[in-house]
């Protein structure tokens, strides 16, 4: 089962928050973006967010190469990586983790540096990293989550369902389908979109409901166009962009009573787990082994089912971003 020992917050007790200010540092990936963000809000300090991308030859060996400090980025970005120094920097991402190992060394060991995912050269170059169980990194300052981090909570769902009141008249069960897409080792296609809506649609001919489909960026358009042509007719919906419409993912996660969630992202299936409706995944070939390691994680704790499996209808939620703030928030004030 999930242990979160390392990383459990004290409730009542956390402390109260740092002086000083909290920056996030990430290149342009949504997914870094979201990690890092969800995490520096969570401080409950000033943030300031820096998307900033280091120039060759840096980029090439970021993080190992660090001489050159501040040249490292275009001209044009320097201005935004200049004192006054933060009293915490999280970045997530290999861009950012050069970034911030080179904070230690400016700020002369007064910026609290922590970087989110393996920064594959040691861990002892930052105050803090934050890389999940399955990638097996381990040190004094490692904090090893089961998922990713991320925003969601019940105050985040709330604030979904808000945004989305149409989607409660969906009829139930509500089921969320979010497709992520190909990577090493995964098919996510158009003969992949077949087989799942099948299955989908097999499903609701027994128990009713609707589809509410999700695109990412990633998704194939041919994949996309599988869901739209056999779900048409179908209550619920299919989002992939903003052709579409505004992007209703925070309400189909607020309103689903179930989960579909592709097998290729650790960050959806973390932010899936997260909501507190059973999760199931469609898996049909073998996993890279990190990825392989994630999901049995999951399924070992109870969070992850396969796409027929009986599953309970609620399961404890997967939410680990607050316990490793108030983590943070003690080393701070007892630094």
């Amino acid at each position: 089962m999930h242990d979160p020992a390392t990383i459990t917050p004290s409730g009542h007790d956390a402390p109260a928050p740092p002086q000083g200010e909290c920056w996030a540092i990430t290149d342009l990936a949504a997914g870094n973006q979201r990690q890092a963000l969800a995490l520096a809000e969570h401080m409950n300090m000033p943030v300031r967010h820096l998307v900033l991308s280091p120039r060759a030859p840096w980029s090439w060996l970021s993080p190992r190469m660090t001489w050159g400090g501040r040249l490292a980025l275009p001209a044009s970005q320097r201005a935004a990586f200049a004192p006054p120094w933060p009293r915490i920097a999280i970045g997530c991402g290999r861009s950012a983790a050069l970034l911030t190992r080179m904070l230690r060394t400016l700020t002369e060991g007064h910026c609290h540096t922590v970087q989110i995912l393996d920064p594959r050269v040691a861990p002892a170059h930052w105050d803090t990293v934050i890389a999940p169980r399955h990638d097996g990194l381990a040190g004094a300052n490692v904090m090893n989550p089961l998922g990713s981090l991320n925003p969601i909570d019940d105050a985040w769902l709330q604030d979904g369902r808000d945004a989305s009141p149409t989607l409660s008249e969906l009829p139930q069960p509500r089921v969320g389908v979010l497709l992520g897409g190909p990577r090493g080792g995964i098919r996510i296609d158009a003969d992949y979109a077949q087989r799942l809506v099948e299955r989908l649609l097999e499903r609701r001919r027994h128990e009713g409901g609707s589809l509410m489909v999700l695109a990412s960026r990633r998704t194939p358009v041919a994949a996309v166009e599988v869901m739209r042509n056999a779900l048409r007719g179908n209550p619920g919906l299919v989002w992939a962009g903003p052709d579409d419409g505004n992007n209703p993912y925070p309400g189909v996660l607020g309103w689903a009573d179930r989960l579909i969630v592709t097998p290729d992202s650790v960050n959806m299936l973390s932010e899936a787990c997260a909501v507190g409706c059973a999760v199931h995944t469609f898996v049909t070939g073998a996993l890279p082994p990190k990825l392989a390691r994630f999901h049995q994680s999951l399924r070992a704790a109870g969070l992850l089912h396969e796409m027929d499996e009986d599953a309970p209808a609620t399961q404890t939620p997967l939410r680990e971003t607050a316990a490793i703030a108030d983590a943070l928030r003690k080393r701070l004030l007892a630094s």
